[in-house]
């Protein structure tokens, strides 16, 4: 299809471009039905055109929902009376798909640990070794060691091979490809376990018992326990821990099983029944995987992989959001626009606080005018689950600059993420975007202003919201890598009440809702950018309205008015 057909076909099919909530289905009261009757609030009417609900309201079981057992619904947070209720208010709904990978504890999966390679889902995840067989070497623990020059082209999300080695009902162990999560989980031993399987003694039995699960407990590989004078115990009890081990992880797809492609539809067709108007797609540039590439946006493979789902998701008249984060110089997203998405703005929340930190808006105008010269179509956001991304301000930040943006946010309680320990992989910074603006409400409000006169439509983080600060507890309470929990506390309703009174959430609100019930920013609408004596104004116009937006970034202060004709009226001032 041409470009300009393709495009006039996405707007057929999409018309929200109002403010899109983006929650948990659990983020507020703690369920799905509470959130609806937080948009049913008259606080909330005719705000919110869409509510982008994550992935935990599937049946999922780690990363807070992105670990997919099936697309069921999470009876704990949400049925399907709470999605007809949702439609009811006339709020559009947003779900994610992810392509890449789903549970190990998926029916799929689990059928490969039950029948082992004689499972009709043989060929649905990629068998590691199938994958390399004859690119490398085979090592004494079982997989392929793939060949050093096909290793450093790889993309890694991780430290060590993209692998997890699987118990086949047999005994033997077979490796599949595990991009992102993995834990490998060995009950640990009772007393009786060894009395009964090897009968021994109880006083025996209680002392191996103890070495096995104190070394369980330190993390150490069971091939490494030392058993000192149980020795001859030790390959019993090594096959014991085996037999009984429990895994948790994300294990890719085989996008070349046509019983993938299969389920994709099925997802789709299911995501669709729910009532979702927009998917977004999540890790869809991993899924591709081919001998000798990085295995992250392998070309041409993830652009025909893209258009395949494509196809499928026309038929449910699906809106397909493809989330992939790379710098701003690869130019992914300038791809992915000329090809007729919508695209992820993960560039404007590292750029707002570029801007009030350093009090200049030209980067903002710049990226401003290129989105429209461009005609690209954009999903834009300030705070999100995942933090705020700044790997992909790379070709619009230098290096130093970035190391700033990294060194206010963290002096401010953020949280820095690297990929795998990597210098300059700067991937997030992990702070609510409050905290990141030094919980600062005129700040705050600046920044949502900001997004608001942007193009693109503005997706709003919940706890960005209501001015959520950094949840340390949140992050202690997740332990090891719960980095993220800092911008994810859920609220209760109580919170939610004493929330809305506050000055700054309740001006957040008002521009929200004048950005969804103004003319001026209609689709056909145009924006126009002007800087002079220090003012910079951001000017939406469609037929006899404006919408007007006047900031003097160095004072932080700001004006939005509505033009009708002649008339003028002060939407908000902040001195």
């Amino acid at each position: 299809m041409e470009l300009k057909n393709r495009l006039q076909e996405r707007t057929k099919m999409n018309k929200s471009y109002g403010p899109m909530l983006n929650a948990y289905p659990d983020s507020i009261g703690g369920s799905l039905h509470q959130m609806v009757k937080f948009l049913g609030k008259p606080e909330l009417a005719n705000i919110f055109e869409t509510f982008y609900i994550l992935p935990s309201v599937f049946n999922s079981d780690l990363d807070r929902g992105f670990s997919i057992v099936d697309y069921q619904l999470n009876d704990l947070y949400a049925t399907e009376k709470d999605l007809v209720d949702l439609e009811e208010l006339g709020v559009k709904l947003k779900l994610d798909f992810v392509l890449n990978h789903i549970s190990v504890l998926s029916p799929q999966f689990q059928d490969i640990v039950k029948k082992g390679l004689d499972s009709e889902y043989a060929d649905f995840f990629i068998n590691w070794n199938e994958f390399w067989k004859g690119a490398g070497e085979l090592t004494d623990e079982g997989y392929i060691q793939p060949n050093e020059e096909h290793v450093k082209k790889m993309f890694f999300r991780k430290p060590g091979l993209p692998l997890l080695m699987v118990r086949m009902p047999d005994g033997s162990k077979v490796p599949y490809w595990n991009t992102f999560y993995q834990q490998v989980i060995y009950p640990r031993l009772e007393v009786q376990d060894l009395m009964e399987v090897f009968g021994l003694q109880y006083t025996f039995a209680s002392r191996l018992t103890q070495i096995v699960n104190e070394a369980l407990e330190e993390n150490k590989k069971i091939t490494e326990i030392e058993f000192d004078q149980f020795e001859e115990y030790k390959e019993k009890v090594v096959e014991l821990l085996e037999s009984r081990c429990r895994y948790l992880g994300q294990m890719d797809l085989n996008i070349q099983s046509p019983l993938v492609w299969k389920y994709y539809e099925q997802v789709l067709g299911q995501l669709a029944k729910y009532g979702s108007k927009i998917v977004r797609l999540d890790a869809f540039a991993y899924a591709p995987k081919e001998v000798g590439e990085s295995n992250f946006m392998n070309e041409p493979s993830t652009w025909e992989l893209l258009s395949q789902v494509d196809e499928i998701a026309k038929k449910y008249q699906l809106e397909l959001l493809p989330e992939i984060h790379s710098s701003y110089g690869d130019k992914t997203h300038e791809v992915l626009a000329d090809k007729g998405y919508m695209i992820y703005d993960f560039f404007l929340p590292g750029l707002i606080i570029d801007a009030i930190e350093n009090g200049s808006l030209r980067r903002i105008e710049d990226w401003a005018t290129e989105i429209i010269h461009k005609n690209m179509s954009t999903v834009n956001m300030l705070g999100c689950h995942d933090g705020i991304p700044l790997l992909d301000l790379k070709g619009i930040l230098g290096e130093e600059d970035i190391e700033k943006l990294i060194s206010i946010v963290v002096s401010r309680g953020g949280y820095v993420k690297n990929l795998h320990g990597q210098k300059n992989m700067y991937y997030q910074v992990n702070a609510t975007y409050y905290s990141a603006l030094g919980n600062d409400d005129k700040k705050m409000l600046l920044a949502r202003a900001l997004q608001v006169f942007m193009p693109g439509i503005p997706q709003v983080w919940y706890l960005d919201l209501f001015v959520g600060k950094n949840d340390y507890e949140g992050v202690k309470g997740a332990g090891e890598g719960g980095h993220k929990e800092i911008n994810r506390t859920n609220l209760t309703l109580e919170e939610i009440e004493e929330g809305l009174k506050l000055d700054v959430v309740k001006n957040q609100l008002e521009m929200l809702a004048f950005r969804r019930n103004c003319e001026a920013f209609s689709p056909e609408g145009q924006l126009r950018l002007e800087t002079k004596e220090g003012l910079t104004s951001f000017t939406w116009e469609y037929l006899n309205r404006k919408a007007v937006l006047d900031i003097n970034i160095k004072d932080l202060s700001f004006t939005i008015t509505e033009i009708t004709g002649e008339e003028k009226k002060v939407i908000m001032e902040q001195i």
